[in-house]
């Protein structure tokens, strides 16, 4: 956990002196445009800690594939996923070492998300801080197909706040080749695209409730759906439902954005689709701990609820911004530390990085 704990004192550091050396602007959805120089710093963090780890989730059994898998053209057209089967194709013509396949999904999952954090969040660095700290940095190293389809997905956000559907349907599209439940989001698209704090947002949250409630005729439902997809072996997951606090995590943001929702739609404009995510992530996390693997939906809106993050504090009186910030740290280093050192036990590993270096 040591080199986890560096990544985040260096992503956190970086960020805030990035937006301390921002400069204003009158285009785009931020008043500031961060310091691209040092969120470069940031990001080159990220993509080293995550791409030249040995370890961590499915890491192990991506690493393997990739050496003992035939990536012939035969055999990658009968495969499902096909886009991240090409990509690995492509890959072996390079190198056979699997280290460069979890660089390269490293290099892009993370430079996409920061782009787009850079972009919309206003204090970029609780974004990438509470990206580390709730857990999604380390799930990025994990799920690595279904985080490079979520990436991908995130970096056509500002199609999705225009509106621009030509743009943003081939780009889901696009990322199902690399995990086809990337293709939620395609409906979701008409979902999000509206006020926020509306009807719709009230019945949502009553189908979520009422699927908790009728947990066992829903999930026999669904996966009679799903039976024969490559998804089928989903129904035979038994590893309980998510933490409730990771419920509370995600859904404390929500809860301020409501209740701050007048002052945020008068500094951010463009909240309304971030929100609208925000809450269908959150039930989705509260549907999640009736059984975990409804949380693999999640990654695709944690992303959103990110940017949501990155504006609570201003939400706030100003004179009690810098104490807000404070407790929104020490908040999330405890979940993280919780969660991560407690619970799960997360160790890092790597054949290139060393601690102490």
């Amino acid at each position: 956990m040591e080199m986890i704990w560096f990544t985040l004192l260096v992503v956190f550091m970086n960020a805030a002196l990035a937006r301390y050396f921002s400069i204003a602007t009158e285009r785009g959805p931020l008043p500031i445009i961060p310091n691209k120089i040092y969120i470069a710093f940031a990001a080159l963090c990220l993509v080293l800690v995550a791409g030249l780890r040995n370890n961590i989730g499915d890491t192990y059994l991506y690493m393997h594939s990739y050496v003992v898998d035939d990536f012939s053209w035969a055999a990658v057209l009968q495969k499902d996923d096909i886009g991240f089967n090409l990509f690995q194709m492509l890959l072996k013509q390079v190198s056979d070492d699997p280290q460069i396949m979890i660089f390269i999904t490293a290099f892009l999952t993370n430079l996409l998300i920061i782009i787009v954090f850079y972009q919309y969040s206003r204090l970029v660095e609780l974004s990438l801080f509470a990206y580390i700290t709730t857990g999604a940095f380390i799930v990025s190293m994990n799920g690595i197909r279904q985080y490079l389809a979520a990436a991908i997905v995130f970096a056509a956000t500002k199609a999705l706040v225009e509106g621009k559907w030509k743009i943003y349907f081939p780009v889901v599209i696009f990322a199902s080749f690399f995990h086809q439940s990337a293709l939620i989001l395609l409906p979701i698209y008409f979902m999000v695209r509206r006020k926020a704090w509306t009807l719709t947002s009230t019945i949502l949250l009553g189908i979520s409730i009422l699927i908790v409630v009728g947990f066992n005729y829903f999930s026999t439902m669904l996966f009679s759906v799903i039976e024969n997809t490559q998804y089928a072996e989903y129904q035979n997951f038994q590893e309980g439902g998510a933490n409730i606090l990771r419920v509370l995590i995600y859904a404390l943001p929500i809860l301020i954005a409501y209740l701050g929702r007048v002052k945020l739609q008068a500094i951010f404009p463009q909240s309304d689709v971030f929100v609208n995510l925000s809450i269908v992530g959150a039930i989705i996390m509260i549907i999640s701990t009736q059984n975990w693997i409804f949380a693999r939906l999640g990654i695709y809106f944690t992303l959103y609820q990110l940017v949501l993050m990155g504006w609570i504090v201003k939400l706030f009186r100003e004179k009690d911004q810098r104490f807000v910030y404070l407790i929104f740290i020490c908040f999330y280093f405890l979940y993280f530390f919780y969660e991560n050192v407690i619970i799960l036990d997360i160790r890092y590993s790597s054949d290139y990085i060393k601690w102490p270096f």
